[in-house]
């Protein structure tokens, strides 16, 4: 028997870097998953979580196919690098679509079928940028701090309706975003290290663990 036999997870930015490993490892768990990112491959759907067309044609599907989630992790986002002064409102606009809209329109979006059945977790993928200040960075730690923020204030909606709602904050993981934001900066860790922490807060961690924000660097 294995920790999710009989569930449903449903993963964001699941075609590559920790998203991909996070749906690998809940399905050896036993889920089946549903996986979206920005471009379609395999049996990831082709999803702009940003864009909230695109997220209910998203939800619908999953629904229709699978039925509401027991898990969800959303681990979509981008980076972008350069001073505050020289970021143009394009720039900003994006990572915040993809990091920290995306959140919010994707949770929205599963929600009301989470709580009708009363039980879920959610596990949000921040950073080491939603815990502390990274020159050059502005938007995404702006954007992944929100991350933060999103998931304490959940959590509190949530804890009478059986669904736990944590974060985790990778500091330097061996994916495209770090060669993005860290130019030269030395992998601590795998996808797969970051993953392993993530099936943890979806199948072994105790309902009372509840908006935390499990940071994963040292």
């Amino acid at each position: 028997m294995k920790p999710l036999d009989g569930k449903i997870a449903v993963v964001t930015g699941a075609s590559r870097g920790i998203g991909a490993a996070a749906a690998r490892l809940l399905a050896e768990a036993g889920a089946r998953v549903a996986g979206c990112a920005r471009h379609a491959q395999a049996d990831v759907v082709a999803c702009d979580v940003g864009n909230a067309a695109d997220v209910d044609r998203f939800v619908a599907g999953v629904l229709d196919r699978l039925g509401p989630p027991d898990v969800r992790v959303n681990n979509d986002g981008i980076a972008a690098r350069g001073p505050l002064e020289e970021t143009p409102i394009q720039t900003w606009d994006a990572v915040m679509d993809a990091n920290l809209r995306g959140t919010f329109l994707v949770t929205r979006g599963f929600l009301p079928a989470m709580r009708a059945r009363r039980s879920g977790r959610i596990v949000n993928v921040a950073s080491i940028s939603g815990r502390q200040g990274t020159a050059n960075l502005t938007a995404y730690c702006a954007a992944k701090h929100g991350v933060v923020g999103l998931t304490r204030a959940l959590a509190e909606e949530l804890r009478g309706d059986g669904i736990a709602v944590n974060a985790v904050c990778p500091g330097s993981v061996d994916t495209e975003m770090l060669r993005v934001g860290m130019p030269g900066a030395q992998p601590d860790m795998s996808p797969a290290d970051v993953a392993n922490v993530i099936v943890y807060l979806a199948a072994y961690a105790p309902p009372a663990l509840t908006g935390s924000c499990v940071d994963v660097f040292g």
